[in-house]
């Protein structure tokens, strides 16, 4: 089993870093640029998700304590 996982990984390992070193030629920059600019979208991205998803806690919050529901006219 451990023989199949490390044929997997070398496979992987040797095709998807020639992925970003075939991307920079073509963009005639270095490779390690390029991964250095997909590990830094994938840090940006996640990070913008939990953003999003504090910003919209905070708003659901502060709806909540503005528009409380009333259950009758008396409630006033």
């Amino acid at each position: 089993m451990t023989t199949f996982v490390s044929n997997i990984r070398h496979y992987l390992e040797k095709h998807g870093f020639y992925v970003s070193s075939r991307l920079a030629d073509k963009l005639g920059m270095r490779a390690k640029n390029v991964r250095l600019f997909f590990i830094y979208t994938s840090f940006f991205t996640m990070g913008a998700g939990f953003i999003i998803y504090l910003t919209l806690a905070f708003w659901l919050k502060l709806k909540d304590l503005i528009y409380t529901k009333r259950t009758s006219v008396f409630d006033l």
